[in-house]
């Protein structure tokens, strides 16, 4: 070909070849960049988006050239594309900023609608060609599923479905079963994630997002004592029964939308026309450090069944990186580790904890030797070293009674939400959906239908719903902002936006709970470290009202306690 090529047409293709390997080096250097910390790894990013934003630009600048003179093919293109999406889709996972998740949709979705992949099997007859499609659009998926464009997501899995079974039926490659279980992922995490269908006048299905907007945490008089933001997040999952997909459980799925505002839909949309360019690329010329706009969201990492060892190593760097006033929260999502001690001389490690990773470490001590202490458990006094920060846990554990034993030597603000050991038998059949307690905390609503058995609601009669939770939540933060017996931790805390609306969402999950009739026995309840004030706040007429209205408008008054209960005392934590 090179003798076909004159010295214009030879310089664009050198330049091309040198760019597009460069371009590959730089990303698959990422892999071997640090998972934590913030600074380590920016400057890495911005030098790979620029790389990306040139050869982006350079492809589209030549592409008669490199068509006719280079051989450069659609699926080619497609791959540039989907390196770009992945970096988008990277950046969001180490920012948490949300408008990165529309880049990312916006490459992806640009190789779709160009047929990028289209001919791929048939004009090469390449495995290894197939596999980056099939993965092209398992990526797409879970993109699509972070922005909620249901109707998009069960199109996607349908195609992917006929391409895994075109791959298997042409090549019988040795990963087929893999790419099958992936499909089945897919299908469980979608069911999973459908608690209570909502339907429109049409009987069609209403799309609902649960991220953080100006409407849905009423807002507070802020007061010097409210002095506490969100500044770091560690979400962790490891349920074995809950569906998964992309090392995301549905509780992990459910809790970072949670702690994320909406996305802007005007805000970064790229058309694949233009190249990530430095208006809308993270980095302006390849500057590190500085990002575009403001960061919206705290920084979070997702950790799907770490060890204890990369556990404490994430705890250590998001404690290093919070700012004066910051606080850090973690979510546990995962299921107990129980000891039953013959001495109770130290609460924070006698009564167990939560198992993040089910891998068992090679015991280099001998079989012989007796563990006293699981080596695979996460404590609560594992905990201690960071309380000398500002710390919100929640622990979502069938052992989350435990953490009320986490010591708080240190004086810093610390609060912990519990979920309730147990789910009445009736429920317990659903836990491949995901905690009922994270569930309160990321829709109290859903929740609230989930435990009313109804599957399915008139779009009008949600909003009615949805409208008597706004009110229960701005009556509740009236009540914990006057309530004088409350810990000055809850008012500390209450200044930032997430947190208000998590300590909220749990006071509505408290008083559903103590009111449901299939709730009976301090089992099925939450509960809170420092204790919430009964007298004041959570017996208060006010919200009672609130949730009879609420459960008179789903026709399931019936299943709630008629007077309120008055609550039973905290069992000690070595009989519960």
């Amino acid at each position: 070909m090179a003798a076909d090529m004159d010295e214009h047409e030879t310089k664009i293709v050198n330049e091309f070849c040198h760019q597009l390997e460069k371009s590959k080096q730089l990303f698959n250097g990422l892999r071997d960049l640090p998972q934590y910390g913030h600074r380590q790894w920016q400057s890495y990013f911005g030098k790979t988006f620029d790389v990306y934003t040139k050869l982006w630009k350079f492809q589209q600048q030549h592409r008669l050239v490199l068509d006719h003179k280079y051989g450069l093919k659609r699926w080619q293109i497609g791959e540039i594309a989907s390196k770009i999406g992945q970096l988008y889709y990277h950046y969001y996972l180490r920012t948490s900023e949300t408008n990165y998740l529309n880049e990312a949709y916006s490459f992806y979705s640009a190789i779709r609608g160009r047929a990028y992949y289209s001919r791929t099997n048939k004009d090469d007859n390449r495995p290894d060609m197939m596999v980056k499609k099939l993965r092209y659009y398992a990526r797409f998926v879970v993109v699509c599923l972070l922005l909620k464009k249901m109707k998009l997501v069960k199109d996607l899995v349908r195609e992917l479905g006929r391409h895994v079974e075109e791959y298997t039926s042409t090549y019988k490659p040795e990963d087929q079963l893999e790419w099958s279980m992936v499909l089945s992922e897919i299908h469980s995490f979608i069911e999973a994630d459908s608690v209570v269908s909502v339907l429109d006048v049409d009987s069609n299905h209403v799309v609902l997002s649960h991220r953080l907007d100006p409407l849905t945490v009423p807002p507070v008089e802020r007061t010097p004592s409210m002095c506490l933001s969100l500044q770091e997040i560690l979400v962790v999952g490891n349920c074995a029964e809950q569906a998964k997909f992309s090392e995301l459980t549905i509780d992990m799925f459910r809790m970072l939308q949670t702690l994320e505002r909406e996305p802007q839909e005007d805000g970064l949309h790229n058309s694949c026309e233009t190249s990530p360019n430095s208006a809308r690329t993270p980095y302006e010329n390849g500057d590190s450090g500085r990002t575009v706009g403001k960061r919206e969201n705290p920084h979070k990492y997702l950790l799907y069944k770490p060890t204890f060892s990369q556990l404490m190593a994430f705890l250590a760097s998001g404690f290093k990186e919070l700012p004066a006033n910051g606080a850090m929260l973690l979510y546990l999502s995962a299921d107990g580790s129980f000891s039953t001690p013959k001495h109770n001389d130290d609460p924070g490690y006698d009564f167990g904890g939560v198992v993040t990773n089910s891998k068992k470490e090679l015991d280099t001590q001998g079989r012989w030797q007796v563990m006293i202490k699981d080596l695979h458990c996460f404590y609560p006094g594992d905990l201690q070293p960071f309380t000398r920060k500002p710390l919100f846990v929640i622990a979502d554990s069938n052992n989350s009674v435990v953490f009320q034993n986490v010591p708080n030597y240190f004086g810093q603000t610390l609060v912990i939400l519990m979920s309730p050991q147990y789910v009445p038998e009736a429920y317990q059949e659903e836990q491949s959906k995901g905690s009922l307690f994270t569930l309160f905390l990321h829709s109290p609503l859903m929740a609230l239908c989930f435990i009313f058995n109804l599957a399915s609601l008139r779009g009008h009669v949600w909003d009615k719903g949805q409208a008597i939770v706004n009110r229960f939540m701005a009556e509740a933060a009236r009540l914990v902002t006057s309530c004088r017996s409350i810990d000055p931790a809850y008012i500390q805390f209450f200044g930032d936006d997430f947190l208000r609306l998590l300590l909220l969402r749990y006071i509505f999950c408290v008083v559903v709970l103590r009111y449901h009739c299939a709730f009976k026995g301090c089992q099925y309840q939450p509960r809170a470290q420092p204790a919430l004030p009964e007298s004041g706040l959570l017996d208060q007429p006010s919200l009672h009202k609130l949730l009879v209205e609420l459960a008179s408008l789903l026709d399931s008054r019936h299943l709630l306690l008629q007077p309120l209960p008055s609550p039973k005392a905290t069992p000690p934590i070595a009989q519960a």
